[in-house]
C-alpha cells in the first residue's frame, strides 16, 4: 500500500498544528462558531446530535493492521470504544470531545492517516474495489491510479469550494463494485489493444433527494489525461452549478439541466485548452506511485476446489465453515490463495458497519497472520481480508468466530447497509439502527437467508441517502410526519454493472410495521419466483404491483396499484 513521502508527513503533521491553534482560540472565544464551522469540516470534524463526530479517511478502503490498531486505540481512549466504517470506506467517531480531536489527528499522522477532505464542498474520499489487485476479473489494478488523483485533489486550491461535495468511485474489473453510476464522476478503467489502460468518465450521478445514474460522457481517455479531463469536468461545474440552492447544487443536476451531450461538450471546449499542459500524469509519477502496489510475496500453491477446502473442518464444524465458504469467500487471482470478507453485521448485536476496539485489535492480528497486514474496507460496510491462503482458511473462521466476524451472511437480507441515522446524525429524519437490528432479529434464521439468497437491503435515516436506499433491492428512508418518524418503501434498485433506482411503493409505515411489511415482500418472491431467480430478477419479471399489495393488505389502505 502506498507509503507517505517527506511531503506527504510534513502536510499532516502542518495540519494537526494549524487545527490544534483553531480549536484553542474555538474553546477561549476568540474564534466564533461561525468561522470554526469551515475550518473543522475541513478537518472531517461534524458537530451530531450529541458530540463532536470525526470522521477519518480511509483512501480508496485500504488499511494497514498498524493503522487499524491506532484507531482501535482511539476508539478506546476518546470514543466510546467502536468506530463504524461507512460507505464511503471511511470510519467514523461518533463521540469526540472537541478539545481531544487535535491529539486524534496528531495519532492519526503519526500512521500515516488524517481526516482532510472527509467533509466539505470538496473532492470527497476517492472510492474504489475493495478487491483491487487481487479480483479474478480484474482488468486493471485502480490503486495507482486512485492514489495519483488522491494526490491531484488533495487540498487542491482550485476544487477546495465548489457548489456542493463531490464523490468519485473508480473500478478496474468487470463486475461494479463501486456502485460508479451513483457517483458525481464514476471511473471505469480498461485496456486497448495494445494493453494501454484508457477510462471511461460517467458524470452526473448520485443519490439523496434525486437520485440519478451517471451518464457516459468520454470514452478511451488515456490515464495520463485525467487530471486535465477532471480539471475541466469539474472548472464547468465550477462555473455553471448552482449555489443558490443547497438542493439543486450537486453535479447531477447540472447535467441533467444542459443535457449529458451538452455538458460533455463544455467540458471538451475547456479541455481542448488544457489537455497538452503539465495538468497530465507523466510515466515518472505513475512509477513514483505504482511501486507501492505491487504483489506481495506469494507462495507458489496448489489451487484447492472448494470441497478439499471444506475438509480442513472437523464434522461438527464443517456445515457452518460451508457456508462461510459460500458466502464471505471470494475467488484470487493467485492460484491458491482467496480473499474472505469479515461480516460487521452480527444478527442484532451491533449496528452495521460498527467494530468494537477489542474487534478491530483481532481483525488487526488476523490480517497480520493470514493476509500481509493489510485490510479494505467495502462500501457494504464490511472488511476484507485479500491475501489468504486456501489452507489457512479454516484456522483463520476459527479465529474469526471468536470475535463473531464470521457470520455467513455477506450479500443476504442481513448484510444490511446502514446510517447512523437519528441516533447520531443531526441531518436525519428517523432512526436507522433500530429498524436494521428489528429486521435482523425478525430474520435472524440462516436456513432461510440461504433460501432467499442474493438480496440487498439498504437503509437511510434522510434524503441524503447516506445508506444508499436508493440502490438496495428492498431500500427504507427514514421520513418525518409531523415530528414522528416514518419509513418508506423502496424496491427494485441495484448496485453493480446493472444498476438501477428504487421505486416508492406507496404511503410510509410505522417503525414498528417494518419487519411485517418485509416480510409480507417476501412472501411474493418466495411464492412466485422461478428457478434461480433472484429477488431482483423476480421483481423485474412481476413488476412492483403484487409486492405493493401485498404491502398494503394488512394497513387498510386505499393504494392505487400501479
Amino acid at each position: 500500500m502506498y507509503q507517505y513521502d517527506p511531503i506527504d508527513q510534513a502536510l499532516i503533521d502542518e495540519r494537526v498544528i494549524q487545527f490544534r491553534d483553531q480549536v484553542e482560540r474555538r474553546i477561549n472565544g476568540s474564534l466564533p462558531e461561525s468561522e470554526f464551522r469551515p475550518l473543522r469540516l475541513q478537518n472531517g470534524l461534524y458537530l451530531q446530535r450529541h458530540a463532536y463526530m470525526l470522521r477519518v479517511a480511509i483512501p480508496y478502503g485500504l488499511i494497514s493492521s498498524k493503522q487499524l490498531l491506532t484507531l482501535a486505540d482511539i476508539a478506546d481512549r476518546y470514543d466510546q470504544g467502536y468506530g463504524h466504517f461507512t460507505t464511503r470506506q471511511n470510519i467514523q467517531f461518533n463521540w469526540v470531545e472537541l478539545e481531544k480531536t487535535p491529539d486524534i489527528l496528531a495519532d492519526l499522522a503519526k500512521v500515516e492517516m488524517h481526516a482532510i477532505q472527509t467533509s466539505g464542498n470538496c473532492i470527497r474520499n476517492i472510492t474504489s474495489d475493495p478487491f483491487a489487485g487481487v479480483a479474478a476479473d480484474e482488468v486493471v489494478d485502480p490503486r495507482p491510479i486512485c492514489e495519483l488523483l488522491r494526490q491531484w485533489s488533495t487540498l487542491h486550491p482550485e476544487f477546495a469550494f465548489l457548489p456542493r461535495k463531490f464523490k468519485f468511485a473508480i473500478n478496474g474489473s468487470k463486475e461494479d463494485r463501486t456502485v460508479l453510476l451513483c457517483h458525481d464522476v464514476g471511473i471505469q478503467l480498461h485496456k486497448d489493444h495494445h494493453g494501454e489502460i484508457l477510462a471511461d468518465i460517467y458524470a452526473g450521478g448520485g443519490m439523496g433527494r434525486t437520485p440519478i445514474l451517471g451518464n457516459l460522457v468520454h470514452t478511451n481517455l488515456p490515464w495520463q489525461k485525467l487530471p486535465s479531463y477532471l480539471t475541466a469536468l469539474l472548472r464547468v461545474y465550477n462555473r455553471f452549478g448552482r449555489r443558490d440552492n443547497l438542493y439543486k447544487a450537486r453535479i447531477k443536476i447540472l447535467v441533467k439541466a444542459l443535457s449529458p451531450e451538452e455538458f460533455a461538450r463544455q467540458v471538451n471546449i475547456e479541455w481542448r485548452q488544457i489537455q497538452e499542459s503539465d495538468h497530465n500524469f507523466t510515466p515518472a509519477e505513475w512509477q513514483r506511485v505504482a511501486q507501492h502496489f505491487t504483489k506481495p510475496a506469494y507462495q507458489i500453491l496448489p489451487s484447492l476446489d472448494s470441497a478439499t477446502v471444506a475438509s480442513q473442518a472437523d464434522t461438527s464444524s464443517r456445515p457452518a465453515f460451508q457456508r462461510w465458504l459460500e458466502r464471505n469467500v471470494r475467488a484470487h487471482q493467485i492460484a491458491g490463495y482467496a480473499s474472505v470478507v469479515l461480516s460487521l453485521k452480527p444478527h442484532a448485536i451491533q449496528a452495521p458497519g460498527d467494530a468494537t476496539a477489542k474487534q478491530m485489535r483481532a481483525i488487526a492480528g488476523l490480517a497480520q497472520t493470514y493476509s500481509f497486514g493489510e485490510l479494505r474496507v467495502t462500501h457494504e460496510q464490511n472488511l476484507v481480508l485479500a491475501d489468504v491462503e486456501q489452507s489457512q482458511l479454516f484456522a483463520l473462521w476459527c479465529e474469526a468466530k471468536k470475535s463473531n466476524l464470521v457470520l455467513p451472511n455477506i450479500g443476504l437480507l442481513t448484510d444490511i447497509i446502514a446510517c447512523p441515522g437519528g441516533d447520531f446524525c443531526s441531518l436525519a429524519n428517523a432512526k436507522s439502527l433500530p429498524i436494521a437490528k428489528a429486521i435482523q432479529e425478525r430474520f435472524d434464521n440462516l436456513d432461510y437467508l440461504f433460501d432467499l439468497g442474493d438480496l440487498s437491503v439498504n437503509i437511510s435515516g434522510c434524503i441524503n441517502s447516506c445508506g444508499h436506499h436508493h440502490v438496495g433491492n428492498i431500500g427504507i428512508l427514514g421520513v418525518d410526519k409531523d415530528g414522528e418518524e416514518w419509513y418508506q418503501i423502496t424496491l427494485g434498485g441495484e448496485q453493480g454493472v446493472n444498476a438501477a433506482i428504487g421505486k416508492v411503493i406507496g404511503p410510509s409505515f410505522g417503525a414498528l410495521d417494518i419487519p411485517t411489511v418485509m416480510d409480507d415482500i417476501l412472501k411474493v418472491y418466495v411464492n412466485e419466483r422461478q428457478s434461480d431467480e433472484r429477488f431482483i430478477d423476480t421483481y423485474r419479471r412481476l413488476g412492483i404491483a403484487p409486492f405493493k399489495t401485498a404491502a398494503y393488505l394488512k394497513q387498510n389502505l386505499s393504494v392505487e396499484l400501479v
